[in-house]
């Protein structure tokens, strides 16, 4: 029967996180993580990062991005669903 369906989320990232190496951060965590997915920059200067997988990876994700790598300087994450046949496989940058 599978295990439990993958879960999508769409996080948005404001502050000092593009320029900063937020993406390709973001990347190497979800990847560790197990998730598939992205990391764009938004032309309003935010990251847009989607990611599917299992609920405990995705909070993990979750409260990485809150702080996100060292460079950047998160002010907010603005968090909604996504579904999961939305992510291309493994985890990519756009």
């Amino acid at each position: 029967m599978g295990g439990p369906s993958p879960k999508g989320r769409r996080f948005r990232v404001s502050g000092r996180v593009q320029g900063v190496g937020f993406r390709f951060a973001t990347r190497n965590r979800a990847r560790e993580l197990g998730l598939s997915g992205y990391a764009a920059n938004l032309a309003d200067g935010r990251v847009e990062v989607l990611a599917c997988g299992d609920e405990t990876a995705l909070a993990e994700l979750e409260v990485w991005l809150q702080a996100g790598p060292p460079s950047a300087r998160v002010r907010d994450v603005a968090i909604g669903h996504a579904d999961a046949d939305e992510a291309p496989p493994g985890f990519t940058i756009r």
